[in-house]
């Protein structure tokens, strides 16, 4: 009997602290934010309250005029040649974009393998957690595929493999890890046949892992990622196109992995933003996670504000087209942004895309244009076409108007370069509302490049435009463009490839840092802009804003 009474004791207490676990479980579950779902899909018309601020000088409605349009016309015609070539021989150009990706692939790995971070002079990496992500090495490995460099691909394939773990300490950017990291993975494992299981095993365990930041009240990720985390993230004010850059890549892997969660997330975050009232369909470069409202002082397709226009775009492509309201937002804001944003310089009649600045106070137009904004050069041709060729495109004047907006702009993007000392673009360039003199870049010039703005990141958003223009309308000058930018990448930054400080002064000051863009990007798209083939046909892929090509599927 004692020995029963015992039992019975120990019961009791098995019984309690089981049912504390369970209180304290449900606790848990009870601090987690509500699933909002959302009707699928509202999209608002309203307008943000600050628009009653807004003065009337503001809009300028740019439209194409009959010049612009003529000239399209004759690049359309030019289009229905599909014998006519160029006696340049672009596979020499091609193969030294390759050589240029080899080298680079080549120091790294002498100096730094397996690192997040390389800093080329000092012949050194680090890592952004303890045992490293593998951020790198994710990042270029499908332009390595790309390229038929088999070797170096089997190299960074074998060590994200079998030495890189995500199940480690340690908060990295949800953005940067998703365009670069698991867009990478899931662009590699479908680029090599979609048969390496461990790829794929590899992007969906990241995936689940970054995740668990969207678990927030209206499911807006706060900016970082802890990568062993449960229970609710802080969130507060975000950055708009980090939060609205994430769909292209989950919702692919939802389909490899039959996971709709993944796509859910995302897609939740979309819903929330086309809910929230705009400026026109323009977007200020902040978001409150916990309200669900556009938040900021400025509205920019630079820095915090590009990919949310891009995305826009690209996610209905994604999908076959299928998903309406997301192709309806988009032209919406290029409406706005032809509206409000776009100009032209004085004297070089340079067509370029501004800001709307001091958004709470009294708003006004800002002739600052990222080199991040040459992005949208590509995007407008590519939103005007669908991807299709001229020759085969059924063009409305809608599309012919962002064709020619698409060309005034590569032509500015094209300036930036051309234009310095260098041969290439700054960070950051104004442009001259009058007759300004200051921080000129060319005498008589309109571009305006203030000293703290010169540096070059090797950025790819310029060649990325030329790529797509080329692809789109068969222009051969955007080949040429993209030949002379990869010359002054080899006279400035060759051998061990690296930032630049000052893009106005010859020769410039190198930086002990290269970002995995240049290689994963700026080269990719060079290889592919010299590409006398159709590697990634436009008809079939998308880009993700990393240069990551990933298939369009349907559900």
């Amino acid at each position: 009997m004692a020995a029963l009474r015992w039992l019975h004791r120990r019961y009791k207490w098995l019984v309690a602290i089981s049912a504390l676990l369970t209180l304290g479980t449900l606790l848990h579950i009870s601090q987690r934010p509500p699933v909002v779902k959302l009707v699928r899909r509202y999209r608002s018309n309203e307008q943000h309250a600050n628009m009653a601020k807004w003065p009337t000088p503001l809009a300028q409605h740019w439209r194409a005029n009959d010049e612009q349009l003529a000239a399209l016309d004759t690049i359309i015609h030019n289009a229905q040649c599909t014998t006519c070539h160029s006696d340049i021989d672009w596979s020499h150009r091609q193969q030294r974009v390759v050589s240029a990706a080899r080298t680079a692939w080549h120091s790294y790995v002498r100096d730094a393998f397996g690192h997040d971070d390389y800093f080329p002079l000092s012949h050194r990496g680090s890592n952004f957690t303890h045992l490293g992500i593998g951020y790198i090495v994710a990042d270029v490995l499908d332009t390595l595929w790309l390229m038929g460099l088999q070797e170096e691909y089997k190299q960074g394939r074998d060590f994200l493999a079998n030495q890189v773990t995500f199940d480690q300490r340690g908060t990295v950017s949800l953005f940067e890890s998703t365009i670069r990291i698991l867009g990478g993975l899931l662009s590699a494992y479908h680029l090599s046949g979609e048969t390496d299981t461990k790829l794929l095993a590899l992007a969906d365990d990241l995936g689940s892992r970054l995740a668990k930041s969207f678990n927030t009240t209206l499911g807006i990720p706060p900016e970082t990622a802890i990568l062993r985390s449960d229970g609710m993230p802080f969130a507060g004010v975000c950055s708009t196109s980090e939060s609205s850059t994430l769909q292209l890549e989950f919702r692919y892997l939802a389909k490899l992995t039959n996971n709709p969660v993944y796509r859910e997330n995302v897609d939740r975050i979309i819903d929330v933003m086309l809910n929230a009232p705009k400026y026109d369909s323009l977007v200020p470069t902040r978001i409150d996670s916990k309200t669900g409202q556009f938040v900021g002082t400025e509205i920019s397709l630079g820095s915090r504000g590009d990919s949310y226009y891009e995305y826009m775009l690209k996610q209905w492509l994604q999908t076959k087209q299928s998903e309406v309201d997301l192709r309806v937002e988009y032209d919406a804001a290029v409406r706005g942004v032809k509206k409000y944003l776009v100009r032209t310089s004085p004297r070089q009649g340079l067509t370029y895309v501004g800001e709307v600045v001091d958004l709470d106070n009294e708003p006004q137009f800002s002739p600052k244009m990222d080199h991040l904004v040459c992005f949208l050069a590509g995007n407008l041709a590519l939103g005007a076409t669908n991807g299709t060729h001229i020759r085969n495109a059924h063009l409305s004047a809608r599309d012919r108007d962002d064709l020619v907006l698409a060309r005034e702009l590569g032509e500015t993007c094209a300036h930036m370069y051309f234009d310095t000392q260098t041969g290439l673009a700054p960070e950051i360039a104004y442009f001259a509302l009058s007759n300004e003199t200051t921080n000129q870049i060319t005498p008589n010039g309109d571009i305006l490049v203030p000293l703290a703005d010169r540096h070059s990141l090797l950025r790819p958003e310029t060649v990325e435009s030329f790529y797509l223009l080329w692809k789109l309308t068969g222009e051969l000058k955007w080949r040429e463009y993209g030949w002379r930018v990869f010359e002054s990448i080899e006279r400035w930054a060759q051998g061990e490839y690296t930032s630049l400080d000052d893009v106005m002064v010859e020769p410039p000051t190198r930086r002990d840092s290269v970002e995995s863009f240049f290689v994963a990007e700026t080269l990719k798209y060079l290889y592919l802009l010299f590409d006398d083939g159709d590697r990634v046909p436009l008809t079939q892929y998308v880009f993700n804003t990393e240069a990551h090509p990933l298939p369009i599927f349907s559900w």
